[in-house]
């Protein structure tokens, strides 16, 4: 019964792996690419404003769920192991409770936070985006929860499907409501916060595939119970303190759950802090050159044309560069320099022409791509210069994954948060001179000089290796 539960799996591993990666690709090209209707549909003022609540609604949800999917998964897969289900059931209790209580806090932040965070932002054009966004986090976390708990079981399908099914509902029904707003002439504000209302749609039809699932695999084990039960009973080598984890108390549980899950939630929050930098510092720094809140909506609205186009080159980055992390825990592993060295120095290469290419060809076709994605020559120049952070971003995507295929896992995160530092500084630096350029210029700046500490360290870790 032993080599039962701990015999592996691969080609189960392989497939679950390969769906994830799909989903992920599907799905983040959903998220990207649903910027251009947004613009073209709404206008620059209406994209300003999704733009400035987007990064503050994603750290959010980043507090609310990164890390404790993992952490379920990671709990539900040592029960499995030991064939617990009552141990199984108090993970995903716990869980469940434990990211419901965050989604909740999540949404009363938002909602009931949401006049002070105008406020603080400088604009209240954001008060019905903020309240509108809100209601999503009383379904994303529980998803979330769910999610983990199929991924401990290796069974990747429900999470695919869920996470296509949520990004496509988001983006359908935020494209009917903004036809629907534009069209009986809504002001922007308005045009935004219907916009946001289909990230509550979609977190809603992900919960529920996710507990269509978690029904269909309820009845599997209540019709396959009895030879569980044997399973249970049988004599297996497992130490006693093991075979009590199913009876374990609920603090204990918290108490490791959220140890295990904090510091992933941390690392995870360095990506959307970068993207919050301009939340909090461009509105108000393009007011002190003379915009009202509404013209301040339509510049920023204007520089976040690029970062589409910028976010497409990082996720093929980010989809392709994983791939790094277990070979390079391999070679770690069976202690091989010359390896870690060769791959280090592959990835690099390659990612480095790609990212360096595609900041080529944007910046100089910048012109012709702002008119026919979104209808005029606008801020072609910003684009060009938000062109040049897709060769840093790349290698920065590149570099924190071989550093935690190396055992590096915090230093990428940190050095996010040092790029964070510095890119506010440089926005209150340049934007005040240069508007919306100064804020590109600065982002090139932070993307850069998060690639040179990613780099030095790898230089670092090479070399002594």
């Amino acid at each position: 019964m032993k080599d039962e539960f701990t015999k592996p799996r691969p080609s189960k591993l392989l497939k679950g792996a390969a769906v994830l990666a799909l989903a992920a690709i599907v799905t983040k090209l959903l998220g990207t690419l649903q910027k251009i209707p947004l613009q073209n549909i709404g206008g620059d003022g209406v994209f300003g404003i999704y733009n400035t609540v987007y990064p503050f609604y994603m750290m959010i949800v980043t507090l609310a769920t990164a890390g404790f999917p993992a952490a379920v998964s990671k709990f539900i897969a040592e029960r499995q192991v030991l064939g617990e289900e009552d141990g199984k059931r108090s993970v995903l209790r716990m869980a469940s409770l434990m990211m419901g209580l965050l989604g909740a806090a999540g949404f009363a932040m938002l909602y009931f936070g949401a006049p002070l965070l105008s406020r603080a932002i400088g604009s209240s054009q954001l008060l019905p985006a903020l309240r509108n966004a809100a209601p999503a986090l009383l379904f994303i976390p529980l998803t979330a929860a769910l999610r983990g708990y199929f991924q401990g079981l290796q069974e990747m399908v429900p999470t695919a499907v869920s996470q296509v099914t949520e990004q496509t509902v988001r983006v359908m029904v935020m494209i009917v409501l903004l036809l629907y707003w534009t069209g009986v002439g809504a002001a922007d504000d308005v045009i935004a916060g219907g916009a946001f209302a289909g990230s509550a749609a979609g977190g809603m039809a992900g919960l529920l595939v996710m507990l269509v699932y978690w029904r269909r695999s309820s009845g599997q084990r209540e019709s396959t119970a009895p030879s569980r039960e044997l399973g249970a009973d049988s004599e297996i080598d497992i130490p006693d303190r093991a075979k009590g984890a199913g009876e374990e108390r609920g603090t204990r549980l918290l108490a490791a759950m959220l140890a295990y899950a904090i510091p992933v939630c941390l690392a995870a929050l360095a990506v959307p802090l970068l993207s919050l930098v301009d939340t909090f510092t461009l509105p108000r720094l393009l007011q002190s050159r003379g915009a009202d809140e509404l013209q301040a909506m339509v510049e920023v609205g204007i520089y976040n044309r690029g970062v589409p186009l910028v976010q497409l080159v990082t996720m093929l980055a980010s989809s392709l560069s994983v791939m790094f992390i277990p070979a390079l825990t391999e070679l770690r592993m069976k202690n091989d320099p010359v390896g870690i060295q060769r791959q280090t120095t592959l990835a690099l290469r390659w990612f480095w022409l790609i990212g360096l290419a595609a900041s080529t060809g944007l910046a100089l076709l910048a012109q012709p791509i702002n008119v026919m994605l979104y209808e005029d020559g606008l801020g072609s120049a910003t684009l060009a210069w938000i062109a040049w952070t897709a060769a840093p971003g790349a290698l920065v995507t590149v570099s924190a994954a071989l550093l935690q295929g190396l055992g590096h896992v915090r230093a990428p995160a940190l050095h996010l948060l040092a790029a964070a530092a510095l890119k506010t500084a440089l926005n209150a630096l340049l934007v005040p001179p240069l508007g919306i350029t100064g804020a590109a210029l600065a982002g090139i700046a932070a993307y850069g000089a998060a690639a040179a500490l990613n780099l030095a360290l790898l230089a670092r870790r090479t070399g002594r290796a």
